[in-house]
């Protein structure tokens, strides 16, 4: 009797453990669907803006999404804290988690990254290189994809992030790897983070490929695509200059 009594709470605690893991899972679907969303919401403003016809209840619908969007993520990590931490007796520790992470997260969703790549896409069809309102030149320089992403290669293989076969990040110090590699270098050495100068210790289940990797991948990619096509357009003009001034 003492056994069956004694094993319950584990019995319970597990299931709550394999309860939070496919909810977790099934949330980051859903936070995966809605990078989606606005991905499509960004591209259909580009072409609207192309025909002058960009209207800000789009910007508002986009504001909307991502406030969905962080409840979500709130949502998820609070689920994944569950079900490491839940015990007998901890009946509204969900709602609780949830609470604490909501108030630690940003309040100012003008700034969410989201929104300033969002803003940046609308504002580059008419005006790509120019500053935006309200903002110095230097100030662009430093977009929120650049931001999200810390390294722009990874350190194991040399090779650049946008052309990883399967990158993963590292939820403690936000670096990205190649997984065959930072799996064998976690393998092998019980060492910090292969980036220099980062004193994190990469741990097997905090190096994953969340939900936002892919997304903020391809902003670099889109991005990287952008400033080579600025690059080709000096580079062409600036022999036509010395030409005229020569003569």
């Amino acid at each position: 009797m003492t056994s069956t009594s004694a094993s319950r709470p584990d019995g319970i605690a597990g299931r709550i453990r394999n309860a939070a893991s496919t909810l977790y899972s099934d949330n980051q679907t859903l936070i995966t669907d809605m990078l989606k969303a606005f991905n499509m919401m960004k591209e259909f403003a580009i072409d609207l803006e192309r025909e002058n016809q960009f209207e800000m209840c789009l910007g508002d619908a986009v504001v909307e999404l991502l406030e969905a969007y962080e409840d979500c993520k709130c949502c998820s990590s609070a689920i994944q804290s569950v079900g490491n931490i839940y015990q007998p007796g901890t009946e509204k520790l969900l709602e609780d988690e949830f609470t604490k992470l909501k108030a630690s997260s940003s309040s100012v969703l003008q700034n969410h990254p989201l929104i300033c790549q969002f803003c940046e896409a609308v504002w580059n069809v008419h005006h790509a290189g120019k500053p935006m309102p309200g903002e110095e030149q230097e100030d662009i320089v430093m977009t929120s994809t650049q931001c999200n992403i810390l390294n722009v290669t990874c350190s194991l293989i040399g090779k650049p992030i946008t052309e990883l076969v399967e990158p993963v990040r590292s939820l403690d110090c936000k670096h990205i790897y190649e997984k065959d590699a930072i799996d064998m270098y976690m393998k092998s050495k019980n060492s910090k983070c292969p980036v220099a100068a980062c004193p994190k210790i990469p741990r097997p289940e905090k190096v994953v490929c969340g939900p936002t990797l892919h997304h903020d991948i391809e902003e670099m990619r889109s991005m990287s695509k952008q400033t080579a096509k600025a690059d080709t357009i000096e580079d062409v003009t600036v022999p036509l200059d010395d030409t005229k001034h020569s003569g």
